[in-house]
């Protein structure tokens, strides 16, 4: 039980480096073109695909598989007194996973898709190309509610169950209820949930790799 703890604590400390990682790509690395026409779009994206690619690897796949390990750890913590709202907790967890990893899978096979499409019809792939965008921030980049009602129910799970420290659960619900609202399109609500998630992973990493459960 410690092992798989300390794997646990160790996947979520990956998963908020993860976060950052994103966060300092897009806002410091990435010069998408936003204002040019659609074929200068293309030529960057052709440009950086393997980049791209490999951030979307990272971000979507990697994020997710490390995911799984978390919800594994945590619902095995949590179990032992309440059961019920830990398994719940789970179901949304693993439902999260599956969401992530498509995106970062749709994201990559869509990308190769369009800039095939733009060599001959630069229009009509960047109409393909905002579809494939759309899916994937309704999945797992721009809609954060599956995520948010996971760490809702684990960090209530934890409460109940006096695991992990109060002053975390507290923080866990307000992030839960922060990815729900996301449900309405604000960006202002996702990337108040990113960064939130990163203090959050960091400390449950912190807190299951310190604390003792047999």
């Amino acid at each position: 039980m410690n092992n798989l703890q300390k794997i646990g604590g160790v996947s979520a400390l990956l998963e908020s480096i993860i976060y950052v990682s994103a966060f300092l790509f897009f806002g410091a690395f990435w010069n998408f073109p936003v204002d040019a026409d659609s074929v200068k779009q293309f030529a960057f994206l052709a440009e950086n695909k393997v980049t791209l690619s490999i951030v979307n690897l990272i971000m979507y796949v990697l994020f997710g598989i490390i995911l799984a390990v978390l919800v594994i750890a945590l619902h095995e913590r949590l179990k032992g007194n309440t059961p019920i709202l830990s398994q719940i907790a789970s179901i949304f967890g693993i439902i999260w996973v599956g969401l992530v990893i498509a995106s970062g899978m749709i994201a990559n096979i869509g990308l190769a898709s369009v800039l095939e499409l733009s060599a001959k019809d630069p229009e009509q792939a960047m109409t393909v190309w905002r579809a494939i965008y759309s899916v994937v921030e309704g999945l797992g980049g721009g809609n954060e509610v599956v995520g948010g009602i996971w760490v809702l129910l684990l960090s209530s799970a934890a409460l109940k169950g006096n695991e992990l420290s109060k002053i975390l659960n507290y923080f866990g619900v307000f992030i839960g209820i922060i990815g729900i609202l996301t449900i309405y399109p604000a960006e202002v609500l996702t990337e108040i949930f990113g960064i939130s998630q990163i203090v959050w992973f960091c400390w449950l990493g912190v807190s299951m790799l310190t604390s003792n459960k047999s």
